[in-house]
């Protein structure tokens, strides 16, 4: 494994040991590779996603933007489906990245549309 992978994992290992998601309050884990980024609302206690996306979905895959606008349409479309579950609190997880870049327009995005975290 690269340094920078084991470098990211251990961060994660750090982060994960203090957050932790509940059915009314989930774990909002965010993973970016390369091309895509994918998020997932977690409910860590029943072991549950209850919601997910990524830019992979098919009417964002769809649009000829930059990443970065990738990430943000992927903030706004998890909001609406964790809105739409009454979720309005998350707790953040950015996996390890770095809270900048296309982890930042997803969490700016992500509050934008009603999430509060």
């Amino acid at each position: 494994m690269d340094n920078k992978v084991i470098a990211r994992k251990k961060i994660h290992y750090r982060i994960r040991k203090r957050v932790t998601g509940v059915a009314s309050k989930p774990r909002m884990s965010v993973y970016r590779s390369n091309g895509d980024i994918y998020v997932q609302l977690i409910d860590d206690v029943n072991g549950n996603t209850l919601a997910a996306s990524s830019s992979r979905d098919k009417d964002i895959a769809a649009q000829k933007v930059t990443k970065t606008e990738k990430s943000k349409l992927v903030g706004a479309v998890i909001a609406r489906k964790a809105l739409d579950l009454g979720i309005e609190k998350v707790v953040f997880d950015r996996g390890g990245f770095l809270y900048h870049g296309r982890i930042k327009a997803l969490a700016d995005s992500a509050r934008e549309a009603g999430l509060n975290f």
